[in-house]
């Protein structure tokens, strides 16, 4: 690799203090923000962006590009500072709309909504669980495919919040103990939140907790305003083997402001026009807001275009020199085929066959191997239990990096924040699974996975108070109804193995995060799998018009199969319907929707789940609105309602009744 260019050391000084202007104006006017991390980090980020990162403003996908995390991510004006000055797409009108409706820069970074936003962070430690995927997804890749083709480190900025937050023990413990020595976090040590010095709530010792997890622990001092000290130590994190590396990095929080600086206050937006004022005299810049000579933001982004052009050029020479079988197969991780392209096919299930779908799962994985090359799963411990062991699947591991058959531990937070991470990395497609009722510990990387399209599959079995013996602590009654109202989650809960099926190709086309919810318990064959595409279809058809349609989801579809056959012994006409995805269900034309819920007809739902929701289709519902119980399963599915004559007596009365509630 040739030596790449650098800017001058004026040029270097008048773009730090241009990105600490902005760090203080754009809160400034938007009357919201926090500009004192963004102050003290200013120099920090300029030389990440212009001395260490390889990285292309003219093309922010490019795959081998270095990924930065911003994990403090209320600190997104410095992020965006340095998008505008390296050329990225913000202009200052797009600083000046800073947490503005629909701008460019709101208050936390959005992937997928400003161009050089890696991941979505906001909520503290979720990015530096983020960076763990990523940097396992580079690893993963460069050992399978070569270092020509994937070759770059991950570059994440961490602050106290972060690291107090409890999903940065998990993450750092499973970084630490698969040596992953591409991941490299500053933590900024200024030792401030907004009630206060960190004093007042932790007193860990930060060096010997990331030593213990098997980090490389770096006490960097306070170099914070010296870039080239900075570079040496960040150039020498880069050389480091065999496990990340935390850098120490003391900073002053609000620096270089006379009024605020090391000041609590600083982390929040109490920078009146005065003290902005006094703060640029410091600076020696004028007191104009939004001070940037165009002159000054050229030269930087010149500057930033003719580094990444070289930093591409080199690349693309090292990855013409790669065997073409890996390029191909590294071009198919990036860019899979639809299923309906598959070379695969679907997996043959016998018409008698009774298996729980988290038994039908792995059987559904495992056909489509050779069209996924991409493909990474496992589970938070659990992994034989959860349906994502792959036998054909080695284990990935420090001295086995090219495997992808993760242990994730007993980690779930970390597990889901981590594939977000892996999924937004690209080259990858993350699986990962738990029991149903630990998505309780995964909610808020679940929630992130949706706001950013990542495309991780999360696989849930035990879907329900079928669990058993283990009580209503591990029985989730909540966990359907809680995740259909996450805009942009795709929810399937598949009735039987066909469903199941189909239902993990659907996931694999689905643009976006994905709930596939598996039972416990074996499962007969009640349908095609068809329900799926559809979100829910006709699994029973009646001989004339319906006296009612019974509609169930996973295991309850079996259920109203069998009370659909009482009732019909007894004259009545019943539909039966699998409904395996509501989300899906609405994308569905009117014309469509009627065909399975016919105008006039009563409906009667039925789910081993809260009836939350069910009154948008269904005029009754039967379902478990309490805590479970400990018994065998279908002792306490039978005790709370799911069982066939429960069904045909609700049944029976809706159809008495005449008309819908």
């Amino acid at each position: 690799m040739n030596t790449l260019p650098r800017l001058s050391p004026n040029l270097d000084r008048e773009l730090v203090a241009i990105a600490r202007g902005i760090a203080m104006d754009a809160p400034l006017k938007a009357k919201s923000g926090h500009q004192g991390t963004a102050m003290a980090l200013a120099p920090l980020a300029h030389v990440l962006y212009s001395r260490i990162m390889q990285h292309s403003p003219q093309d922010p996908q490019w795959r081998n590009r270095d990924r930065f995390v911003l994990s403090a991510g209320h600190a997104s004006i410095l992020q965006y500072s340095m998008l505008f000055l390296n050329g990225y797409g913000l202009e200052m009108n797009d600083l000046q709309s800073f947490r503005q409706f629909d701008s460019l820069t709101p208050g936390h970074p959005e992937a997928g909504h400003t161009a050089g936003v890696e991941v979505t962070t906001g909520p503290l430690g979720q990015g530096f669980a983020n960076a763990v995927g990523i940097a396992l997804a580079e690893r993963n890749l460069r050992a399978r495919f070569g270092s020509e083709l994937m070759n770059h480190h991950t570059y994440v900025i961490a602050g106290d919040g972060c690291l107090m937050e409890g999903i940065s023990h998990e993450a750092a413990s499973l970084a630490g103990h698969l040596k992953l020595d591409r991941l490299i976090c500053i933590y900024d040590d200024n030792k401030i939140t907004i009630d206060g010095s960190t004093s007042l709530t932790c007193s860990d010792d930060v060096v010997q907790r990331f030593t213990s997890y098997g980090w490389n622990v770096v006490q960097l001092g306070e170099i914070g305003e010296d870039l080239d000290a900075l570079e040496a130590a960040l150039n020498k994190a880069k050389q480091h083997s065999g496990s990340p590396t935390l850098c120490v990095l003391q900073t002053h929080i609000g620096f270089p402001s006379p009024d605020f600086t090391d000041s609590h206050e600083a982390h929040g937006n109490p920078f009146l026009a005065e003290h902005v004022e006094r703060t640029k005299t410091v600076l020696n810049i004028p007191h104009e807001p939004f001070w940037a000579p165009p002159a000054i933001v050229a030269a930087s982004r010149e500057f930033a275009a003719s580094r990444a052009t070289q930093c591409i050029a080199d690349y693309k020479s090292a990855a013409s020199k790669a065997p073409q079988s890996a390029r191909s197969q590294f071009d198919l991780c990036w860019n899979p085929l639809p299923s309906a392209q598959w070379k695969s096919a679907v997996p043959a299930f016998a018409p008698d066959s009774s298996l729980a779908t988290r038994q039908a799962m792995p059987t559904s994985i495992t056909a489509s191997l050779s069209d996924l090359p991409g493909l990474m799963l496992g589970s938070a411990d659990l992994t034989g239990n959860t349906g994502v062991k792959i036998g054909a699947m080695s284990a990935q591991s420090a001295s086995h990096p090219q495997g992808q058959q993760i242990y994730f531990g007993i980690r779930e937070h970390a597990m889901a924040a981590a594939m977000v991470g892996m999924a937004l990395h690209g080259g990858v497609l993350p699986v990962g699974g738990t029991f149903f009722v630990f998505a309780d510990y995964m909610r808020p990387a679940i929630r992130l996975a949706a706001l950013s399209k990542a495309k991780v599959i999360f696989v849930f079995s035990h879907d329900s108070v079928g669990v058993g013996e283990d009580g209503p602590t591990h029985q989730p009654v909540e966990h359907l109804a809680s995740l259909r109202i996450i805009p942009g989650l795709h929810v399937v809960r598949p009735a039987d193995s066909h469903e199941t099926a189909q239902a993990w190709r659907d996931a694999c086309d689905f643009d976006g995060p994905t709930a596939l919810i598996l039972s416990r318990q074996s499962l007969p064959i009640s349908s095609d799998g068809s329900a799926v595409s559809t979100g829910a279809g006709v699994v029973r058809a009646s001989s004339s018009k319906p006296s009612v349609v019974l509609v169930g989801t996973g295991s309850e579809v079996a259920l109203c199969m069998q009370a659909a056959s009482q009732l019909e012994q007894s004259g009545n006409q019943v539909q039966v319907v699998s409904m395996p995805s509501w989300d899906r269900f609405e994308t569905m034309s009117r014309e469509f929707k009627l065909t399975v819920f016919p105008l006039g007809v009563p409906v009667l739902s039925v789910e081993a789940g809260s009836t939350f929701g069910w009154s948008s289709y269904a005029d009754q519902s039967i379902g478990i609105d309490r805590f479970g119980a400990s018994a065998p399963g279908n002792v306490v599915m039978h005790n709370l309602g799911l069982n066939v004559q429960h069904v045909v007596d609700r049944a029976l009365k809706l159809i008495a009744s005449g008309k819908q509630d």
